[in-house]
């Protein structure tokens, strides 16, 4: 053991216990060196340079008191000439030599002194290796002549009395002054305006110049009149003026030299400091200046964060914004990298917005252009995509970087953010309102598909307008639609509303009811005090609260609505609310009228409580007809809408059931079809924050091959959509590329609350030729969607990005003019390209009224083209009001999404359609309708699709109605009927005289011979009226024959491909209809057959959860007798 411990070498002190604990010290002390930095600047000239030029606050106290001390110069000068007595005469002894007091002399040597040593101490420090340029400057010259003769003086007695020019010291003033402000501006880490700047030394050079001639010329005039100062500064600002009116003059030629030389340099100064003045203005008219920190803190501002700012853009976010009256004081700053265009100059001069709006060239990311902004003073900071850009993702990491450095600089300043693609929305999560372009495009075309016009429908709801477009027309529909264009959501706290406070404790569908029978508002949804989320239509077991906020639709909001109280003491006298309410129009409870909806009564009979309608017939159907009418003569009445809800009057599957829960026992002939869905969620989401949606989703994933339409596979040979046999016609959405977006086009149509059986298959196209269409089914489509065509975005034309899209749409809508075509554009104002007709004297009126409307200063100028009205073509630009109005709707955007189906709250409603068939119009009128949608299934009826045929009534126009067209056919003679609806519709004013100017030459030359046989059977008509007739159906005929032609082109392809031509229908065009949107018609609107009704749906998941199994399981028994009935009155 001693041997082992014997052989053991000592550990080394550096690793000893003791060591470990204290450290090595020698280590310490014999390897460490100690260095010092920076030694250079601890000499005595580095440390003096620190003070005087390096530090910027030392160095700007060293300005200020050698500004101050020049001043005092300039100061005992004026004084030395007012306490002066020259001598009279004329020579060189008053000027050589003044009077100068002996105190006034000690100041002014001490003075000089101080100014002396300062500026050698200057030179000392700033010296760097070249002594003569130091020597020669200017402002060195100036002071040795000024500070070197008062020093000399002091050794010398006799020369105290010498003149010494002691007022260009304002010249060494004004250059201390420029130091002094480039200081200050590195002292306090900001930028003063380079404009005031220049005009501050235009104004000191001004101001040098008058006091050195004033000074000079009094001087040199002590030999000649012995001018005073004063007299002398009269006779400079005369001079300088070029006013000259001769009064005072000099007398001897030193003075006289003098005002030359004076002259001269004014002339080469004074125009140097002005071109650079106006140069700085015109670059200050570019960038657009400051928005001061006074007015950031006194008046309230927003800022637009813009690529680049087109005039489009610009007027609708102001027509929007200020459309508020509660934004009428606010500012608005724009913030853009880009120079402003002629365009956008033009109206920014306009006295309406120049007073309120500030253009600024700077970049987001830049802090000194936020600093100009003051962005941490805005009430709200707007950041626009450029939508115009041929890559989408790089200008959405363009406004990513935006609202970072936003948010970086002001992080308390609230965020409106506009994001094109979905999959870059979560990088701005942070925001406080952010809507994404390609999301809500997406939903809104395929919500048309089950919704007409469902487009139109949130534009107009999300426009700020006050329904007076169109009223001054001759057409009955365009005055009720701009009327009902109005209508905007509105929100109001349920205890301080007159409309919603006298229903407190009431079901929702009661308080909607009853709210749209008395005052015509359309309630559509609720908000609790407790939860954030808002929910549409929650149900009748929905019981409410005086501390919800209630959303409603309206022309105006409850605050601006003024009531006139008619009837309201008679009512309570009476007593008897059970009564027959509306039985005459004498007797009408109209409690309130707003002034700006007019009588809102409606016309419905006996609506006593009684049970409902069960058992026989039609009875499980919404809208069916009750079986007991009481007397013949009497319309039939509709059960009243309960306060509370009953279970016993409400159709149960459409509450506390899965709508698509009656096709659990489906017909063999659907039964394949049915059974191939389940209900899930989906199991992978293409980007992240996308909203969760309970879908009908497929059991097994489908292999990737089999999703190839036009092409078999090993699993099935199919190789056209006819081959499938889809039971539903197809959705067929036809765009270039397969985005993550349309991932927000198959969940709304895949959503667990549409029937099963009306689920329709959806196919992309991703190549819109003539053969692709007809290989995909498109004789077969209900829905041809056409997404915008990103390849035409053009930076040298923007309006030219929408060419392609145009084009396409209107090559198909020629081929299949059946079909229901909807597509996106880029820009509005394109939209009057869409099925455009050349020589149609019916979209040229339209146009007419647009431009009216436009120079009425109408918002929605484009509501009345055809095309947007029907629902068939909208752009994604008129949602960007969406994002405005959040700054004081912070409501839209949620309830636009849940309208959408882009978000689904538990709870929460869905928007969905109704066609009104023949058997339905026993309702009459639409606030009875929307009674027995309430008391029936507690469903909220929003508005109203209608189609109805063309009536012209513009005396400019050459038209005739249907009827009467189709009355001239039958007495005309067989040719009439034959024309049939491929030529005589004549629906746009087609048949008008020169309308065949167009046409090709063959198509002439074809119609040639049945021109010829249509005059030999014409023969018998004679005079004026056969001539008419002639020439009409020769107009028939050349629409009928390019019809023929497109029609043999089609079925030439279709056969080619060994496709059957059976479903190609090629003359039934629907020219002669027109289609429109009535957003919360007034309760005494008719009903038409056709019309197609917008409803809000309770959700069919919201009771489930607290419901039994076993009365689940009840109601799924009733859904077989209750159900089959209410989807054929349900059509989608």
């Amino acid at each position: 053991m001693s041997d082992l411990d014997a052989e053991l070498v000592p550990l080394p002190p550096r690793y000893r216990f003791r060591d470990l604990l204290l450290g090595d010290q020698s280590f310490q002390n014999d390897d460490r060196v100690q260095v010092e930095f920076y030694v250079n600047e601890n000499t005595f000239k580095e440390r003096l340079k620190l003070f005087f030029i390096k530090n910027q606050r030392s160095s700007l106290r060293i300005r200020l008191f050698n500004f101050s001390l020049k001043l005092l110069t300039c100061l005992l000068y004026i004084v030395r000439v007012l306490l002066d007595d020259p001598a009279l005469g004329i020579g060189w002894a008053p000027i050589l030599w003044v009077e100068r007091k002996t105190a006034l002399w000690a100041i002014q040597v001490i003075v000089a002194i101080i100014s002396f040593l300062e500026t050698m101490l200057l030179i000392y420090l700033s010296y760097k290796g070249n002594i003569w340029e130091q020597i020669f400057r200017v402002a060195f010259i100036l002071e040795m002549i000024n500070t070197l003769p008062f020093i000399i003086t002091i050794f010398w007695p006799p020369l105290r009395n010498l003149f010494i020019p002691v007022f260009l010291n304002c010249w060494l003033a004004k250059h201390a002054l420029e130091n002094m402000i480039n200081d200050f501006h590195r002292a306090i880490l900001r930028t003063q305006s380079a404009m005031f700047n220049q005009v501050l030394i235009l104004f000191c050079t001004l101001l040098c110049l008058v006091f050195t001639g004033t000074c000079g010329i009094q001087h040199l005039e002590r030999a000649g009149d012995n001018l005073s100062l004063l007299t002398s500064f009269y006779f400079c600002i005369v001079t300088f003026s070029t006013v000259g009116y001769g009064d005072v003059t000099p007398k001897i030629w030193p003075s006289q030299l003098l005002v030359v030389i004076m002259i001269c340099v004014a002339l080469v100064v004074l125009p140097l400091q002005f071109e650079e003045l106006v140069y700085l203005w015109m670059e200050r008219q570019k960038s657009g200046g400051n928005y001061s920190r006074h007015r950031a803190q006194t008046e309230k501002h927003v800022i637009l964060c813009v690529s680049s700012l087109k005039i489009d853009l610009l007027m609708d976010f102001l027509n929007e914004f200020y459309a508020h009256p509660r934004l009428q004081d606010y500012y608005v700053v724009i913030l853009c990298p880009t120079e402003m265009d002629i365009q956008v100059r033009r109206v920014l001069q306009i006295p309406l917005w120049s007073q309120r709006v500030i253009y600024l060239q700077g970049s987001a990311l830049k802090d000194q252009d936020l600093m100009r902004a003051k962005m941490d003073n805005g009430e709200a900071c707007f950041i626009l995509s450029s939508r115009n850009e041929v890559d989408r993702t790089a200008a959405d990491h363009q406004t990513i970087l935006r609202a970072w450095a936003v948010k970086d600089f002001a992080p308390n300043c609230p965020l409106y953010v506009q994001i094109l693609k979905p999959e870059n929305k979560f990088h701005v999560k942070f925001a406080e309102h952010v809507v994404c372009e390609e999301e809500c495009k997406y939903a809104m075309l395929a919500l048309s598909c089950i919704c007409p016009a469902t487009p139109t429908l949130i534009t107009l709801l999300v426009h700020t307008s006050r329904g007076q477009e169109g009223q001054d027309s001759p057409e009955q529909w365009q005055r009720m639609y701009g009327r009902c264009s109005g209508n905007e959501v509105y929100h109001i706290r349920m205890g301080d509303s007159k409309f919603f406070r006298e229903y407190e404790g009431k079901s929702f569908t009661y308080a909607a009811f009853h709210a749209h029978k008395k005052y015509g508002v359309c309630l559509i949804g609720l908000k609790r005090e407790e939860n954030k989320s808002i929910l549409l239509n929650p149900g009748p077991r929905h019981i409410l609260a005086a501390s919800d906020t209630c959303f409603y639709i309206n022309i105006t909001k409850e605050e601006n609505s003024a009531f006139i109280f008619k009837q309201e003491e008679k009512q309570k006298k009476k007593g008897s609310a059970g009564q027959g309410l509306y039985e005459g129009s004498s007797r009408l409870p109209v409690h309130s009228i707003i002034a700006s909806m007019g009588t809102v009564a409606m016309d419905l009979q006996n609506t006593e409580c009684r049970p409902a309608p069960s058992g026989g017939g039609s009875g499980g159907s919404k809208l069916a007809l009750p079986t007991e009418n009481g007397s013949g003569s009497r319309r039939p009445s509709i059960a009243p809408v309960l306060e509370v809800a009953d279970s016993s009057t409400l159709l149960p599957c459409d509450l506390l059931s899965d709508q698509s829960e009656d096709e659990m026992t489906p017909s063999d002939e659907e039964g394949l079809s049915v059974a191939e869905y389940v209900k899930g969620y989906p199991p992978n989401s293409p980007y992240i924050g996308s909203s969760p949606t309970l879908c009908h989703l497929l059991p097994v994933k489908a292999p990737f091959c089999c999703l190839r339409l036009d092409k078999g596979c090993k699993h099935n040979s199919y190789e056209d959509a006819k081959a499938y046999g889809f039971k539903n016609k197809l959705i067929i959405v036809s765009a270039e590329t397969a985005g993550n977006g349309l991932y927000n086009f198959i969940v709304p149509l895949r959503a667990y609350y549409r029937p099963r059986r009306e689920l329709n298959p959806i196919v992309l196209l991703l190549d819109n030729n003539l053969d692709s269409l007809l290989q995909c089914g498109i004789i077969y489509a209900d829905n041809l969607v056409v997404v915008d065509k990103e390849s035409t975005m053009s930076a040298e034309e923007d309006y030219m990005a929408d060419a392609k899209t145009i084009v396409s749409v209107q090559t198909m809508f020629r081929l299949f003019p059946s079909l229901s075509i909807t597509t996106e554009l880029t820009h509005p104002s394109n939209m009057r390209f869409m099925q455009f007709r050349a020589k149609d004297s019916y979209s040229l009126a339209l146009s007419r009224l647009e431009k009216r409307e436009r120079e009425n200063g109408s918002n929605l100028a484009f509501m009345f083209r055809l095309p947007f009205a029907a629902g068939r073509v909208f752009s994604i630009s008129m949602l960007d009001t969406l994002l405005y109005q959040s700054f004081v709707k912070d409501y839209m955007i949620p309830i636009t999404r849940l309208l959408l189906g882009l978000d689904t709250t538990p709870g929460s409603g869905y928007l969905c359609a109704m066609k009104v068939t023949e058997d339905d119009l026993w309702i009459r009128t639409y606030g009875r309708l929307f009674q027995k949608l309430c008391s029936s299934s507690a469903e909220i009826p929003i508005g109203i699709y209608r189609t109805e045929c063309h009536v012209f009534s513009s005396e400019s126009q050459v038209s005739v109605s249907m009827g009467d067209r189709e009355d001239a056919r039958e007495a005309k003679g067989p040719w009439g009927s034959r024309a049939g609806p491929g030529g005589g519709g004549g629906a746009h004013g087609r048949h008008a005289v020169g309308g065949d100017s167009a046409e090709p030459p063959l198509l002439r030359r074809k119609s040639l011979p049945w021109a010829r046989r249509l005059s030999r059977k014409g023969a018998g008509h004679t005079g004026k009226a056969a001539a008419e007739w002639i020439s009409q159906q020769r107009l028939s005929l050349y629409q009928r024959s390019e019809r023929q032609e497109l029609s043999e082109l089609v079925k030439n392809r279709m056969k080619h491909l060994g496709l059957p031509t059976t479903g190609y229908d090629e003359m039934n065009d629907h020219q002669n209809t027109l289609s429109y949107v009535l957003i919360n018609p007034p309760p005494d609107t008719r009903l038409e057959p056709n019309d197609i009704v917008y409803l809000i749906r309770s959700d069919p998941l919201a009771h489930v959860a607290s419901s039994s199994r076993s009365r689940k399981s009840s109601c799924g028994n009733k859904l077989a007798s209750c159900s089959p009935e209410t989807r054929d009155e349900t059509q989608f």
